[in-house]
């Protein structure tokens, strides 16, 4: 049985190789010399921030069998640059790391941001990923915003059709690093208040 839930400081072990895979993706030139055990120990670090797990984002996690199979991770755009300082500040404090991590902005704000969703290999082709989607609005309305945005690389056609799927559609494109991608968003409708 899969369960989707916020995530708390303990899941961090298990968010860190998950979101290891979305940085091996990318092929930051940044993190090419930086061991990917180091990198993983400041993924960590972060995913154990109040900042990260419920103050400027949101961190949701999958769960199967009490492992973490799944994480997705957003916040308003207009959080991502104290967002940022957390990997950055972290990133500093490691040896492994000759200079601090400063990530690009990848949003332009006016939206909730999906920075990063990931499914463990082995879960993958379960519907994990769109089952994490599928619980981000009530996130992104608790944050007062009803845009969902996100960047898909141009080389992850399986990405970008979930996406479609679910109802992102492109609203232009975004150079991250030396790499092209999508930039997508997603309405949502405006919750209806109870009286």
């Amino acid at each position: 049985m899969i369960t989707i839930r916020e995530a708390n400081q303990d899941d961090a072990g298990q968010i860190a190789p998950l979101i290891g895979l979305i940085f091996d993706e990318m092929q930051l030139e940044e993190l090419d010399d930086v061991p990917e055990p180091d990198l993983e120990k400041v993924i960590t670090m972060a995913y154990r921030t109040h900042s990260y797990l419920s103050g400027d984002a949101t961190t949701v996690v999958a769960e199967a069998d009490g492992q973490v199979v799944g994480v997705a991770f957003g916040y308003p755009g207009e959080k991502e640059a104290r967002v940022d300082e957390v990997l950055r500040r972290l990133s500093d404090k490691s040896a492994a790391f000759e200079t601090p991590f400063e990530a690009e902005s990848e949003t332009d704000g006016g939206e909730w941001y999906l920075d990063s969703i990931a499914v463990s290999p082995d879960y993958q082709g379960h519907g994990i990923g769109k089952r994490l989607l599928a619980a981000l609005p009530a996130y992104v309305h608790r944050d007062d915003e009803n845009v969902m945005g996100l960047i898909v690389d141009f080389d992850n056609p399986g990405a970008m059709a979930l996406y479609e799927r679910v109802g992102f559609e492109v609203v232009g494109t975004k150079m991250v690093g030396d790499h092209q991608y999508y930039h997508m968003q997603r309405r949502l409708q405006v919750p209806e208040m109870v009286h």
